[in-house]
């Protein structure tokens, strides 16, 4: 299989502009009679609806919450990048590409990632139209802030809670086509399958969570806007409900999967408590402007927040400012992870011996506490709800935590996965961030998908298949569908174990962190693969599911998601053995520097790495997207 990005020919700068005006066009009229299904209402399904409504299409809206508003976008609370440069401090479209295609250490698009550059001015103007409160500064312009990864200060916010404010911006959208009738949302319900016939994605297969009710839906096209699989790891910062279920039936439909190891380790996490937790809680990178990271210079076991503000200043190791003094506690997620994990490996570890500080004792001497209440005060009162401790008196206690994968659905340059008709938006691709995400790109890509990239690249693929290629729900593609989701449930219920999904599902998360997390082996990921796979046959002798399918069940919905968790896992593992560099947050121990950092292998692995599914049980086949740099060209990072 060749796999065609359709990427456009001709300069950088003019590859969008032109690819537009050469896609095919639906006109005004004959959009009303296309029917388009969107999966996912976070931030790139409900910009994606509102936007194809708005532009004429009947889009019907699924999730699996009670209200879009619900949707995980809302935890992204540090910014939205935008290369507006109100600064004027050096930014512009150009330089947020090379900052994005070098903190994902060049194993991204060209082409996607200056795309994403390019509309990023586009998206902040849409937010303020729409009303989002953005901070400002002192003359009523945006206000801006700096993430890791930058130099410059391009990070639009609202306070601390930025995702959430973009995500009402983009309810309100929705709700004005759901009066208008343009959208037909379906909530509390999830996907459990693709229906594809003739080659082509024809609709889905859903289960109302609250009754148990299986459905068919019929579409010309199918977009899937449904975050990411960082919860394969059972704790990370994701909230419980998000999974991977709908892009995996994908996958198994003939949708390719990209990069699928690319995983996003956040340095600024609440450590773990204990075996009670079944998720984390993320501390916004926005921090990290203020905030100093570090540990003592020897260790101190089980030192404490409050026991840490007499350490004089000549026995703390601030190891970020020390290591890179260009960037200092700014250097990109990947960076900082890796970092945190030497110090606490080196026995400095605060607290629990897993945790580094992260003190704002300066800042608040220089600003004064209500200048930094303004920034974080909805993020400090998080912290001390958690911990217990007073964050403007004391430093906070943070670690790195799984948060963000950089893997997804294959895509080319439309959108469109290897499914033709099957779009993947947002995190639910792998297209424009590497091996690793700068800090405040998820909202910028999200938007950029929903409102700008795909209400014209999803009207080239329906102009060329045409409104009557539309197949009924009672075609034998979606009985078959229908009769493969209904087995498969029976299935689930009818095992009557001993184990609780939970209990599987936390041992297959630990599997993953430790042979597959911040730090790699060969010979710790072939021990992974025999674990996972022993987990597997375990889960479908032994899972205990109570419950029927004809009422609210969470187990049950926990186990189709966790059944789906295992063979992803497994993949994610055969990737992790193939890619044997390290690169952005895949640290590959056998690649390294003499001084700890990642070491690349250019030579082997400029590509992304899609994976086909060829059959339960069966060895996955690698396809490879050689990756071409024409206008950057790649080189050791170094944030020095």
């Amino acid at each position: 299989m060749k796999l065609d990005s359709k990427i456009p020919e001709g300069p950088l700068a003019e590859k969008w502009s032109k690819h537009k005006f050469n896609l095919k066009l639906v006109n005004p009229a004959n959009k009303r009679k296309y029917e388009v299904i969107v999966v996912g209402t976070g931030l790139a399904g409900a910009s994606a609806a509102a936007s194809l409504a708005e532009l004429g299409y009947n889009v019907k809206a699924f999730c699996f919450q009670d209200s879009p508003r619900r949707a995980h976008s809302i935890a992204a609370q540090g910014g939205i990048n935008a290369a507006k440069n109100y600064r004027n401090d050096g930014d512009s479209i150009y330089r947020l590409f090379y900052d994005t295609i070098k903190g994902g250490d060049y194993r991204a698009r060209e082409g996607n990632v200056y795309r994403l550059a390019e509309v990023s001015v586009d998206i902040i103007d849409q937010c303020v139209a729409q009303g989002v409160p953005f901070a400002r500064e002192y003359g009523g312009l945006l206000d801006n802030r700096s993430f890791g990864g930058a130099q410059v200060s391009r990070t639009f916010y609202a306070r601390g809670q930025t995702g959430q404010q973009l995500l009402l911006g983009a309810y309100s959208a929705l709700n004005r086509q759901i009066a208008n009738g343009k959208v037909k949302m379906y909530t509390r319900t999830e996907m459990l399958d693709v229906v594809v016939s003739d080659g082509k994605a024809r609709g889905i297969i859903t289960r109302d969570l609250i009754t148990g009710k299986i459905e068919a839906h019929s579409g010309h096209a199918v977009l899937l806007c449904t975050g990411g699989y960082g919860n394969v790891f059972f704790l990370s910062t994701n909230a419980k409900g998000s999974n991977v279920t709908a892009a995996w039936r994908a996958h198994k439909k003939g949708a390719l999967f990209g990069n699928p190891c690319f995983t996003q380790i956040h340095p600024t996490c609440i450590p773990v408590s204990g075996d009670h937790q079944s998720k984390l809680t993320l501390m916004s990178e926005s921090l990290r402007n203020d905030g100093r990271v570090w540990v003592p210079k020897v260790a101190r076991p089980g030192l404490k927040a409050k026991d840490a503000v007499a350490i004089p200043e000549a026995d703390r190791d601030y190891f970020l400012e020390r290591k890179y003094p260009s960037f200092g506690n700014l250097v990109p997620r990947d960076v900082a992870s890796r970092n945190a994990k030497y110090a606490c490996d080196e026995g400095r570890g605060v607290g629990s011996g897993l945790a580094v500080f992260l003190d704002f004792a300066d800042a608040i001497k220089r600003d004064g506490r209500k200048v930094i209440e303004a920034k974080y005060g909805n993020l400090f009162d998080m912290y001390q709800q958690i911990t217990g401790d007073n964050p403007y008196e004391m430093p906070m206690m943070i670690y790195p935590a799984v948060h963000y994968t950089m893997g997804g659905l294959w895509v080319d340059y439309n959108l469109m996965t290897s499914v033709p008709g099957l779009y993947a938006l947002g995190e639910a691709n792998f297209s424009d961030h590497g091996a690793n995400r700068l800090g405040a790109s998820a909202l910028m890509q999200g938007l950029a998908d929903g409102y700008f990239v795909i209400p014209y690249t999803i009207g080239d693929y329906l102009a060329n298949l045409g409104w009557s290629d539309k197949i009924s729900t009672d075609h034998p593609a979606f009985r078959e569908s229908l009769e493969n989701v209904q087995s498969r449930i029976q299935k689930l219920l009818s095992i009557k174990g001993r184990k609780t999904v939970d209990e599987l599902h936390r041992e297959l998360g630990l599997t993953m962190w430790d042979y597959c997390g911040m730090s790699r082996t060969e010979e710790g990921l072939k021990k992974a693969k025999t674990k996972i796979q022993a987990l597997r046959a375990e889960f479908w002798e032994n899972v205990n599911v109570l419950g029927s399918n004809n009422e609210l069940n969470q187990e049950l919905e926990k186990a189709g998601r966790v059944a789906d968790f295992m063979e992803l896992g497994e993949l994610m593992v055969d990737d992790a053995l193939n890619r044997s560099e390290s690169c952005g947050g895949h640290f590959r121990e056998e690649s390294q520097t003499p001084d700890g950092e990642a070491l690349r292998n250019d030579e082997k692995f400029t590509y992304v790495s899609a994976w086909e599914y060829k059959g339960d049980n069966q060895p996955e086949v690698l396809h490879k997207e050689e990756l071409i740099f024409e206008n950057v060209k790649p080189s050791q990072r170094s944030y020095k």
